[in-house]
C-alpha cells in the first residue's frame, strides 16, 4: 500500500500529475478541491460556504478542510493506497497527518508566481457541465465553447488578479511551514512544475523509486 501527498501552488498541475500516478498504481486520488467543487455545483450547504469564501479570493479555512479530508479517509475505499492533494494545509494539520497515516512520500510542484498567474488566468470553465479548460494548453475547438456540451465557457468566479494575489501569499505563508516539517522527515521530493506533462510524471517517479511512466499504448 502506498501513501502520497501531492503540494503545490494552484496551476501547478497536482491534479494532472496525481491522476496520472493513482490511474498507474491504483491509487484513490483524494483531491480536497475537486470536493468542494461538487458541493459548489449541487447546491449543498457546504457548498454555499465554500463559493463566498473563493469567491472572496480566501482559502476555505483549515478545519472544514480537516473535516472533509477526515470523513473522506475513513470511507477506506483505498485498498492500495491513496494520493491527496490540498492536504494537510497548516503546520498541526502536518503533525496529526504524520502521526495517523504511514506517508510514503510527499511530491512538490514548484512554480514561480509568475508562471502561475499565467496558467491560473487562462482556465475557463464550461457553464453548463463544469468541464476545465486552459487556453494556454488545451483550448475548445471552437473559441469560447465547450467542445462537449456547446455551452459558453466563463472563468471561474475566484480567477481574477487580485483573487489570485490574495491565495498566493496565504498559500505561501501556509505551505512553507508544511514542508519543513514534512522535509525534517525527509518525505520531500521537489519537482519543476515547468516542463511537459510526462516529463514532469517521469521526474515523480525517478525521485520516488516508482516504475517508470510508461504512456498509453506503449509496450512495457
Amino acid at each position: 500500500m502506498r501513501k502520497y501527498v501531492i503540494m503545490g501552488v494552484q496551476g501547478s498541475g497536482k491534479g494532472t500529475q496525481a491522476g496520472m500516478l493513482a490511474a498507474d498504481l491504483d491509487l484513490v486520488h483524494i483531491a480536497v478541491g475537486d470536493i468542494f467543487r461538487w458541493n459548489v455545483q449541487h447546491h449543498t450547504k457546504l457548498g454555499a460556504q465554500v463559493r463566498r469564501t473563493m469567491a472572496a479570493g480566501l482559502l476555505v479555512s483549515d478545519d472544514l478542510v480537516q473535516g472533509v479530508v477526515s470523513e473522506r479517509l475513513s470511507q477506506h475505499d483505498w485498498n492500495y493506497g491513496f494520493i491527496i492533494d490540498g492536504f494537510p494545509r497548516n503546520e498541526r494539520q502536518a503533525e496529526f497527518f504524520l502521526e495517523s497515516y504511514d506517508i510514503d512520500g510527499v511530491i512538490h510542484l514548484e512554480l514561480p508566481d509568475s508562471e502561475v498567474r499565467r496558467r491560473v488566468l487562462a482556465r475557463r470553465l464550461c457553464s453548463g457541465c463544469g468541464m476545465d479548460y486552459n487556453l494556454i494548453a488545451s483550448s475548445p475547438r471552437v473559441p469560447g465553447q465547450c467542445d462537449a456540451c456547446g455551452a459558453a465557457l466563463v472563468a471561474r468566479e475566484d480567477d481574477t488578479e487580485e483573487a489570485l494575489a490574495v491565495r498566493l501569499r496565504e498559500y505561501h505563508e501556509k505551505t512553507n511551514p508544511v514542508l519543513a516539517i514534512f522535509g525534517r522527515k525527509e518525505y520531500v521530493a521537489t519537482i519543476d512544475a515547468r516542463p511537459g506533462r510526462e516529463q514532469i510524471q517521469q521526474e515523480i517517479r525517478t525521485r520516488l523509486g516508482l516504475p517508470p511512466y510508461r504512456p498509453a499504448g506503449e509496450a512495457a
